[in-house]
């Protein structure tokens, strides 16, 4: 094991993969440096003088500037680097050869919808239209998971504060999010759950949803019922009923669509989970199918690597838009641009936001954009898309798994217990993290600085996800984790 890595050769700076103490000299590529200070496990230091104002170079790319004069040798954070980048900018389509390769079909145990789609659970879920009915929602799936039967996992209720009192872009997000996960093949069937009054009722909904197999999707307004439990508990049989018909069977894992998302990220993201999921994106691409990346603020600093990845100039103008729509929603809320990282990323060694960013894309992997995808919309093309969405966990997992993905691959160097609608795989930056949190972690990327290979470790990471696929619970599933969140901008009434 390394105590530093290099990761780009013109990079003036290491990450210490263990602590480096004081008085410590390391040898970086015939390159001799003494710590002036003591580095902690995943930090910085500098393998040069870096002038005030200069650029501190990883990754091969700017992550800010020196706010002061830096000697060899010293610890680089958030105390003498800040960020370099600005607000709104122009950008100019610069493509980037990508090689597209492919590799032989490997197949999963999935589930056979109707309409063509597949599922890689067959759990019933109850949907509420709004918050009101949240606690009669969460008692009918308690109730009801005691009554499963054949081939259903689970029935599961998905609580949310919204469905009234919002206005414009609010409430037609929460329109389109519910009608994404009442539609989504992991589900066997759906109770859609109304109160009668509020804004997002179920009338109003039905047009967001679209034509539904009546077995498969029922619906029950509280107000219009003399006891809604009794009522919501009879439907949910029936539709237990309905999805215990569906059995696995194999299917091409071309029909899996993938999402990804970090969190809780430190110094060791960028170098191995974030690498790592890049790396499973391309296998499952060459394989046919179909990755979605998100968390738009934090492509910032690094959106030019995708932009010119980007199959055609359609794709890289709506990427253009993707990022800087993104920026004008800060700037349309008094927010700084460039407000982040976290707490808990600059305690794991993350300094700036570019240093942030150009880990997190990583997970994109080397394969090309082949489509971007606004807030809520339905994934359509094969490969690599963009998506609109938030950082925040929560927010940004629910989008993945309201635009179709079937599990979402979730890197981090600090460590969650959430879940989201879909089986959400908890990929640990450092040994440490999974030593710790095994009920968190699923899959241990921190073997990457122990000198294992990462084409193998990609391999078992592929091999892992087919077998969640394939019925395999997660961490977050076996403790009964469930949990959404939709995106909310405006005013509440």
């Amino acid at each position: 094991m390394k105590d530093y890595i290099k990761i780009h050769e013109n990079d003036n700076v290491i990450v210490a993969i263990k602590e480096i103490a004081a008085g410590e000299t390391v040898n970086a590529g015939g390159v001799q440096v003494t710590a002036g200070e003591t580095i902690p496990a995943g930090h910085k230091m500098a393998l040069c003088d870096i002038a005030e104002g200069g650029d501190v170079i990883k990754y091969g790319f700017r992550i800010g500037n020196a706010k002061e004069a830096v000697k060899a040798g010293a610890w680089i954070h958030t105390h003498n680097v800040k960020t370099a980048l600005g607000d709104l900018l122009e950008y100019s389509y610069e493509p980037t050869p990508v090689k597209e390769e492919t590799t032989s079909d490997a197949a999963f145990m999935g589930y056979n919808r109707p309409d063509g789609k597949v599922g890689v659970r067959n759990e019933v879920w109850v949907i509420p239209t709004v918050g009101c009915v949240n606690n009669v929602a969460s008692a009918l799936a308690k109730a009801a998971n005691g009554r499963l039967k054949g081939s259903v996992e689970e029935v599961i209720a998905f609580p949310h504060p919204y469905g009234c009192s919002q206005m414009g872009d609010d409430q037609e997000h929460t329109r389109t999010i519910l009608a994404d996960l009442i539609n989504h093949p992991n589900a066997g069937g759906v109770l859609v759950l109304g109160l009668g009054c509020e804004n997002s009722n179920i009338e109003v909904l039905k047009p967001y949803i679209g034509e539904v197999n009546p077995d498969r999707v029922k619906f029950l307004v509280c107000q219009e019922t003399e006891d809604e439990m009794e009522a919501g508990g009879k439907l949910l049989d029936e539709l237990i009923s309905y999805a215990s018909g569906f059995e696995r069977e194999e299917i091409s894992v071309s029909k899996l669509i993938i999402g990804m998302k970090c969190g809780g990220s430190d110094g060791f993201s960028g170098i191995t989970a974030n690498p790592l999921v890049g790396k499973f994106s391309d296998l499952l691409i060459s394989k046919k199918g179909t990755t979605i990346l998100t968390e738009v603020p934090e492509m910032f600093g690094a959106e030019t690597l995708l932009m010119n990845r980007c199959e055609n100039r359609e794709l890289f103008d709506e990427t253009v838009k993707l990022i800087n729509d993104f920026k004008q929603y800060f700037k349309d809320n008094h927010q700084t641009i460039y407000e982040n990282p976290s707490p808990g990323n600059k305690k794991g060694g993350i300094s700036t936001l570019e240093d942030k960013s150009l880990g997190c894309t990583q997970k994109s992997g080397s394969a090309p954009v082949k489509g971007v995808l606004a807030y809520g919309e339905r994934v359509e093309k094969a490969g690599l898309n963009l998506l609109s969405a938030p950082g925040n966990d929560l927010v940004a997992s629910t989008a993945l798994a309201a635009s179709g993905a079937h599990i979402v691959l979730f890197t981090t160097g600090r460590g969650t217990p959430f879940a989201s609608p879909v089986p959400t795989v908890k990929i640990s930056s450092n040994s440490a993290l999974v030593g710790k949190k095994k009920n968190w972690i699923d899959f241990n990327a921190g073997v990457l600085v122990e000198d294992k290979d990462i084409e193998e470790t990609a391999q078992e990471l592929f091999d892992y996800v087919v077998a969640v696929a394939s019925g395999k619970k997660v961490c977050s599933e076996e403790a009964g984790f469930h949990d959404m969140a939709i995106f909310k901008q405006g005013v509440t009434l």
